[in-house]
């Protein structure tokens, strides 16, 4: 058994080589994972973010799309990496919170498992219609689902997923009877919607936006805290009196935990720093999306409160989870 003065000094030495990794931090190419795949909105705010910190940073920061069960997978293996910072992965409200409140046993815990880092974005959510079925705005809208109880239908991008719960949140406050059609993923559910095989779509602004300018889907309701200079005629659900889901999402960075403090401090740092580039705020506003920017722990609650509200919305609502994903 080592002595007491050997276990100090074992401990100082740790503690020694720790630091100067910190310090040599990084001398390599680190890897972010995205857990969607290519083109969606998490995908667009990683990639921007990682090609400003290679700059940063001076080293490469790679970008991996690993995707799969609603982000599952990808979130899976940042939490399972070495926690050495060379590892990162981006974080959203699906993955932090919807996923792991409707499937605790998904593979990771999203308090424990992760080092936040920052916010680096957020992004108005918006409920849009097929236009073929003639509600111009959420007053008709609720006419016409109180008129057509168990018949009309709403598509996400996948069942478990921020969105999903949000319709079923929906359903609720407005005393109306809707039924979930789950996509594997938000383009093919985009795309019945506007042939009308699906009436209403739930989603994240950037990927309706364009759809939405060419009168291909007709905007109902945005969760933002202000009425949007794009969409200046689109009420907010606060003013519609749906307060519980106004909330926007949002894509973060972090670790896998117990990644050493000085390595989170100073990628932090450099996220703070290439978040107020003029280059990179004008890039994550032209996504949809607007750029964020906090410390460690600011994100962490951030990511404890989402957790939360989607605890309590999947047990209101009574939301299981269903491995087949319908």
């Amino acid at each position: 058994m080592p002595s007491y003065k050997q276990l100090l000094a074992l401990i100082a030495g740790l503690a020694i080589a720790i630091s100067a990794q910190a310090q040599n931090y990084p001398n390599k190419a680190i890897k972010m994972i995205i857990p969607f795949p290519p083109g969606g909105a998490t995908d667009i705010v990683g990639r921007i973010v990682a090609e400003a910190l290679s700059k940063e940073l001076g080293q490469p920061v790679v970008v991996d799309n690993k995707s799969g069960a609603g982000g599952s997978i990808g979130t899976t293996a940042i939490a399972r990496a070495a926690p050495d910072g060379y590892t990162l992965g981006i974080a959203t409200v699906g993955t932090h919170a919807a996923n792991p409140a409707c499937n605790p046993k998904g593979g990771y815990d999203a308090l424990q498992d992760f080092a936040p880092i920052s916010n680096l974005a957020r992004t108005p959510n918006v409920l849009s219609i097929f236009p073929g079925i003639g509600a111009k705005n959420y007053q008709e809208l609720h006419a016409y689902l109180k008129k057509n109880p168990g018949k009309v239908r709403y598509a996400t991008g996948g069942a478990c997923g921020v969105h999903h719960l949000t319709g079923a949140l929906f359903t609720s406050l407005t005393g109306t009877d809707i039924i979930h059609v789950p996509y594997r993923g938000s383009g093919p559910a985009l795309t019945d919607v506007m042939s009308g095989h699906v009436e209403l779509f739930f989603d994240s602004l950037p990927g309706s936006l364009a759809h939405i300018q060419s009168n291909r889907l007709r905007p109902i309701a945005v969760a933002w805290d202000k009425r949007l200079e794009s969409l200046p005629n689109v009420p907010t659900y606060a003013e519609l009196g749906l307060k519980p889901i106004n909330d926007a999402v949002w894509y973060g960075l972090v670790a896998p935990a117990k990644t050493p403090d000085d390595i989170v401090k100073k990628l932090n740092a450099a996220t703070l720093k290439v978040l107020a580039l003029p280059e990179v705020k004008e890039r994550i506003v032209q996504s949809g999306s607007e750029p964020a920017g906090t410390t460690p722990a600011e994100f962490g609650a951030e990511i404890k409160a989402a957790l939360e509200r989607m605890k309590n919305t999947v047990k209101t609502q009574g939301i299981t989870f269903d491995p087949s994903g319908s």
